[in-house]
């Protein structure tokens, strides 16, 4: 299947999603379903670095965060025009900002890309432990920036209101985000597996399987995985940028949660790293699994089901879900052409 074929039949069984979730008339599946939307995109993200290239990176609370941010600043410099422009340039940002949904979401993308290529060129010369140690201390330092930048509220946070409605659509402003996150999705799959089927995947599977002899191939390991770094902020930061409006209002501890870094891991490590489709049956499942403890149970047990998941399947299936049935169907591949030359003799 091509990859304009692929984006359209995704396309299409994402709006029939949608519908189908209106038909409900429940507003707690647009809630849910959000978060759990929102999980793809950030599995799918951390999947074309960590996965494609085998790079982990433990810094995926920070590009979401990012994107976050940038929400954020759109929707203060209104008010910071108005207190420090000139009455007609103060009028031409207030009439600017802050933009559609969709153009959030392209900066939060373009914005933490950049600090994607940024943080790659300075720590993809490290290898291992080294590289994973060296983005854990980029949220580290970015969150730290955050909570002393007054102007999108620091430690104190930020309230953005979002809109009752979207009037151009005619539908309420949380059923608008998860429409969003919806093509987000579709858009970041699409990419993953276009990607995959690549020379630029070829490559990056090079890098994952032994950069060294990759290198001494004549590989251009560096500018594969700066891509692979940029590509994979983008999405994050794309993941991010609808988020203060879906929570309404956005402190350090909720943009560098903990869960997003655990959860952008665990994910694509439960479905499966070598493949596109890994993340999202991870993020599928994982991300059901917790909205529906949160309702049960507690919201606080959802980090407790993703650490016992993630050790059991390390220990019973280390390639994931996606691994664990292709080795069932490779070890019954056999077996039937066995039976079948078996009947081909006694005939």
């Amino acid at each position: 299947m091509r990859t304009w074929q692929f984006f359209l039949i995704s396309l299409a069984i994402a709006l029939a999603a949608f519908f189908g979730a209106r038909l409900l008339g429940n507003d707690y599946l647009f809630f849910a379903g959000y978060v759990v939307l929102q999980f793809i995109v950030l599995a799918t993200a951390w999947n074309i670095l960590g996965g494609y290239c085998g790079y982990v990176n433990f810094g995926s609370a920070a590009f979401f965060a990012i994107g976050a941010y940038t929400t954020v600043v759109m929707t203060k410099l209104p008010a910071f025009a108005k207190r420090n422009l000139p009455e007609g340039m103060a009028d031409l940002v207030v009439a600017m900002t802050p933009p559609a949904m969709p153009v959030l979401v392209i900066l939060g993308g373009v914005i933490a890309g950049l600090v994607g290529l940024g943080t790659g060129y300075l720590t993809l010369r490290l290898r291992g432990v080294f590289f994973a140690i060296a983005t854990l201390a980029l949220a580290v330092v970015l969150q730290t920036l955050i909570v002393n930048w007054d102007f999108v509220g620091g430690s104190r946070g930020a309230y953005v209101i979002r809109p009752a409605t979207v009037p151009l659509l005619g539908i309420n402003y949380i059923e608008y985000l998860f429409l969003v996150m919806l093509v987000l999705v579709v858009v970041a799959l699409t990419t993953a597996r276009a990607i995959e089927r690549s020379r630029l995947g070829y490559g990056f599977a090079t890098i994952r399987d032994d950069e060294q002899a990759a290198e001494a191939c004549g590989v251009p390991t560096l500018r594969l995985k700066l891509v692979a770094t940029t590509l994979s902020g983008a999405f994050m930061g794309m993941a991010g940028a609808p988020f203060p409006y879906y929570i309404g209002y956005l402190e350090p501890s909720s943009a560098f949660g903990l869960a997003y870094a655990v959860n952008a891991i665990a994910m694509p490590m439960i479905g499966g790293t070598t493949s596109w489709v890994g993340p999202l049956v991870g993020a599928v499942l994982l991300g059901t699994l917790q909205q529906l403890a949160t309702v049960t149970i507690s919201s606080a047990i959802s980090l407790l089901i993703v650490g016992l998941l993630l050790v059991f399947f390390v220990i019973i299936a280390p390639n994931g879900l996606i691994g664990l049935f292709n080795d069932y169907f490779r070890r019954k591949k056999p077996d039937t052409e066995e039976a079948h030359k078996v009947a081909v003799k006694t005939s």
